[in-house]
């Protein structure tokens, strides 16, 4: 299956070239990588031409400053559907989704519609994360899978993978969510649409190098679109209530 593994990039000079290193040491042949940098300041978006002018498994498109992580994913989704990839990986470039998970990655994904790299399964887990940021992070998970009733343990994680086609169904150019939120939105969508999936133990390790990105705002703004997320499935006619309201109208 001819997959493309997405990392998107702001300010990522001192984790791309071991990142890429790793990757492809754990990939075979039909796996490639793309970078999507977002007109990194520090230089990540040259250091990336140099690595793809000497891997041609490495792609990189750039754009011309920093639009966020769902939109680079969007951009990312769209580039390789252009030239018919099988299936996607979403990845982060810190090395916070290990290299080393990714040949379980892509044998499931042989398997299921889509994939969930999850910390909340048994197996799974975090580290060196402070008491604060498990709560958070497991809270909204918590909070998602209740309110949306999807039986998904992790659904603000971002380690995934999509066949193409749950992605085409989903209609994911009309994603415009961003940072947890679209992790959300992306699986709930694609739960409604009862593909089939699974969530297999990671340990997510914080970041060693580099400044992180995600801050609670952006968190908090994310659970607060789950209602919307919600609302949207109830006017499409999905769930009880909304199969009542069809009817109805």
């Amino acid at each position: 299956m001819r997959s493309l593994i997405i990392v998107p990039t702001y300010n990522e000079i001192e984790n791309l070239e071991a990142l890429s290193s790793a990757v492809f040491s754990h990939i075979p042949a039909e796996v490639d990588l793309l970078v999507v940098d977002d007109g990194s300041p520090d230089g990540t978006g040259k250091l990336a031409e140099q690595l793809a002018s000497s891997n041609p498994r490495l792609h990189v498109l750039h754009r011309a400053k920093k639009m966020g992580l769902g939109t680079a994913y969007v951009a990312g989704f769209k580039w390789g559907m252009e030239r018919e990839y099988d299936a996607f990986i979403e990845m982060d470039a810190d090395f916070s989704h290990d290299p080393t998970y990714l040949p379980r990655m892509l044998e499931l994904l042989g398997k299921y519609d889509f994939v969930i790299g999850s910390r909340y399964v048994s197996g799974g887990g975090t580290k060196n994360w402070g008491l604060g940021r498990k709560i958070l992070s497991r809270g909204g998970s918590f909070y998602s899978r209740r309110l949306l009733g999807a039986p998904i343990r992790d659904f603000t994680g971002g380690f995934n993978g999509w066949k193409k086609n749950v992605l085409e169904k989903v209609e994911f150019e009309s994603l415009r969510s961003d940072g947890y939120s679209f992790q959300i939105e992306l699986k709930y969508r694609a739960f409604l649409q009862k593909f089939s999936f699974i969530e297999f133990p990671i340990i997510f390790e914080d970041r060693k190098v580099g400044k992180s990105k995600m801050n609670r705002r952006i968190v908090v703004e994310a659970l607060g679109r789950v209602w919307g997320f919600r609302m949207r499935a109830i006017r499409r006619g999905h769930g009880l209530l909304g199969r009542l309201l069809c009817k109805l109208t």
